[in-house]
């Protein structure tokens, strides 16, 4: 076999092992290795963190969302952390502000500091983290404070859904189907150890576990699976459900995702003894294997896209690849260009539109931390998120 067949071949290994491989890797474990939460009904005290910059169109439902919770009004904290917010946010807030509310005016200096401000003046046993645009179940917050009976569990991981909505763009439905099957992911890893980390939408630590954040990294990664580096459990609470709205359109999701994979790989590189198997054993694999590779499989996707057609002459194989690789390109261009127009998008053409859009974006934030462009403070455009830099 030549130089550029072994390529090939090695490069395709990799892609297979990342997205079936790995998936199935991890549904045997579920199988084999069964570790049970001793989940019970415990009220300890919880602050409620959310941090925020200009979000004057959802604070006030979210607020109004937080107040109605099941979860006992005398345990339960809510923190309004403002990142120097120049529109109406803060005003709003003040609205609400009483006993259990408050609002923190802070300078704006990115969500790390933010975080960890508000971190600062929380009270509570439990720390529950989430977005200003997350709307949360009545008894999410029971449900996610549940598995803390159990005393080597550090973090619970809330489930995050998407609103189901005929409006929903081409990059939003692929989004919808990757969430689907990433929530399936969080029960195999949950059910056999660790799940890989938390959404910052619903998740909840101890408080005796939380670090400062440092900038330029994907706070609820880092937050959710220090507890793991800190030798306790981060598990997935499946009934602990929170609602989502959609993603917008390509192009402006397209800027997200460079933000949050930029900010992301650099999150890895923070907790990056988490990939040493003697000490983190499966859960090394399982970080590497879903935070770095996954994210990394457009190299290997390259190599082939260039070394099979150099190889068409070695069998028809080669040649049908190539076809299939065309196909997929020009289905992800044909999803742009009717989400771009404003037509409704077929199923068929928004996992190719997703999947090449996940891709550019991983190019785009290596590129990133190439030339060393770090990613601290952001915009919230909503249906999407635009970054922005410090």
């Amino acid at each position: 076999m030549s130089g550029l067949a072994w390529s090939f071949w090695i490069a395709t290994a990799i892609v297979l092992y990342a997205y079936l491989g790995f998936p199935l890797l991890t549904w045997l474990c579920s199988l084999i290795w069964h570790r049970p939460i001793a989940a019970g009904a415990i009220t300890p005290s919880v602050s409620i963190i959310v941090c925020c910059h200009n979000e004057e169109r959802s604070i006030a439902e979210k607020l109004e969302n937080l107040l109605a919770l099941t979860y006992p009004a005398g345990q339960c904290q809510i923190i309004i952390a403002s990142d120097g917010s120049t529109d109406a946010t803060e005003d709003i807030v003040a609205r609400f502000v009483d006993d259990r509310v408050s609002l923190l005016r802070l300078p704006r200096g990115g969500k790390a500091a933010a975080l960890n401000a508000a971190v600062a003046q929380s009270t509570g046993e439990i720390l529950v983290f989430s977005d200003a645009n997350s709307m949360y179940a009545p008894d999410a917050v029971t449900r996610l404070i549940a598995p803390f009976a159990d005393e080597t569990i550090g973090g619970v991981a809330g489930n995050q859904v998407y609103r189901r909505s005929d409006n929903a763009g081409a990059a939003a439905a692929g989004e919808m189907n990757y969430w689907d099957f990433d929530r399936w992911m969080k029960i195999w890893q949950s059910r056999s150890g660790n799940t890989t980390s938390a959404t910052g939408a619903i998740y909840a630590i101890r408080r005796s576990l939380f670090r400062q954040v440092p900038e330029g990294v994907t706070d609820d990664f880092v937050t959710s699976t220090r507890v793991i580096a800190l030798g306790r459990r981060l598990v997935f609470a499946q009934d602990a459900i929170c609602y989502e709205p959609v993603a917008g359109a390509a192009k402006a999701e397209f800027g997200r995702k460079v933000r949050v994979i930029t900010r992301g790989l650099r999150g890895v590189w923070e907790m990056r003894e988490l990939l040493n198997p003697t000490r983190f054993g499966f859960y090394a694999i399982q970080i590497f294997s879903h935070k770095v590779l996954r994210r990394l499989v457009v190299f290997p996707l390259l190599v082939m896209a260039v070394t099979a057609p150099l190889l068409w002459s070695q069998g028809l194989g080669y040649l049908l690849l190539v076809a299939g690789e065309l196909a997929f390109v020009v289905s992800a261009a044909m999803g742009f260009g009717l989400g771009s127009l404003g037509r409704r998008t077929p199923k068929l053409l928004s996992i190719p539109l997703f999947f090449c859009l996940i891709n550019a974006a991983v190019l785009a934030a290596v590129w990133n931390l190439v030339r060393g462009k770090r990613i601290v403070v952001w915009n919230p455009h909503r249906g999407g998120m635009c970054a922005a830099t410090k």
